[in-house]
């Protein structure tokens, strides 16, 4: 695993309302979101990165307004109807 040393300015902690302890957890959960939504990562993969269960990624898409499904029509008709 590598890891990033990155400067965040103090007017950006302020803004984000985080801590300098908790600042890290904050930005590798932004960048797994965001990398999941443009699906550059499975869930599995950007939950590793965000450093949760996949599980909790998963519940957490909303809070970042990012669907949890990215399914287009043809792909939803191809799924087995409800009954």
């Amino acid at each position: 695993m590598c890891a990033i040393t990155i400067e965040v300015p103090d007017e950006t902690m302020i803004a984000l309302k985080v801590t300098e302890a908790s600042v890290g957890q904050h930005l590798r959960m932004a960048a797994a979101m965001k990398l999941y939504e443009l699906g550059q990562l499975s869930s599995g993969a950007a939950a590793k990165l965000a450093g949760v269960p996949r599980t909790v990624f998963l519940s957490r898409l909303a809070d970042f307004g990012i669907d949890t499904f990215h399914l287009n029509e043809e792909q939803l008709l191809r799924e087995t109807p409800l009954a």
